[in-house]
């Protein structure tokens, strides 16, 4: 069983399941990439991970512990950290506030890990004072990632975090999550680039209408002819 796992997930919104028999799960220090075309279930199937999604069947369980019974809240105060791909900044508040506000949840100090969180995006550090909302839409993606990173979790789960970003900027955020995942933080992703993701993946799983239709490491999905031809533009 991994650190983190969804295992044999079937569900949906209302009376249609998306998911079905979805297996996902990720190790502490790993990066696990979920893939697939359009409407595959990949958002679906981190969304029922987090909780935001009600399953009909499957479990969902972290670090051993079943947290099927937990809401999203329960969840972050469990140690999931999640970054939705839109409106995951506070667009009014400025960058050091964006931070503080991760930290909701903590009873302690959270100074140190502001200054963990300045150290890995440098560039939050400059911009302490200004909006969320005037930053770049990398930028704006490193505000979000640094904001989760505040609840100091053990797994952190993104939505698309190089949606929209130009492939310089994409290179940079992979090479900051890399930096996460160094620290020995779980990272669950789904991303649309599924060529560059597989790349720095551990771990990649290819969905096709909510099931698995792969599952290997990255570099294993990478070198597959099949996949390539099917998912990769060949």
């Amino acid at each position: 069983m991994s650190f983190l796992s969804g295992a044999h997930m079937t569900g949906g919104y209302g009376g249609a399941d998306i998911l079905h028999d979805c297996t996902i799960g990720v190790e502490k220090g790993e990066i696990a990439v979920i893939v697939g075309p359009n409407g595959a279930g990949k958002s679906t199937a981190m969304k029922a991970i987090f909780g935001m999604l009600g399953l009909r069947q499957g479990t969902v369980t972290l670090d051993g512990r079943d947290i099927g019974g937990l809401s999203p809240q329960e969840r972050v105060v469990a140690g999931m950290g999640f970054v939705p791909q839109t409106n995951n900044v506070f667009r009014a508040l400025t960058v050091e506030e964006n931070l503080e506000m991760g930290a909701y949840i903590r009873t302690d100090g959270y100074r140190e890990t502001m200054e963990q969180v300045f150290s890995l995006f440098p560039i939050l550090r400059e911009k302490r004072r200004q909006p969320a909302g005037e930053l770049s839409g990398g930028q704006r993606q490193q505000v979000a990632v640094g904001r989760a990173l505040m609840t100091k979790p053990k797994v952190l789960m993104l939505d698309e975090p190089t949606a929209g970003v130009s492939p310089i900027v994409m290179d940079e955020l992979f090479d900051k999550i890399l930096d996460v995942a160094a620290t020995g933080i779980a990272i669950l992703m789904v991303e649309q680039n599924a060529r560059q993701a597989l790349e720095i993946a551990d771990k990649g799983y290819v969905l096709v209408q909510g099931r698995n239709r792969y599952t290997d490491t990255g570099a294993a999905l990478l070198a597959d002819p099949e996949v390539r031809r099917t998912f990769l533009g060949g």
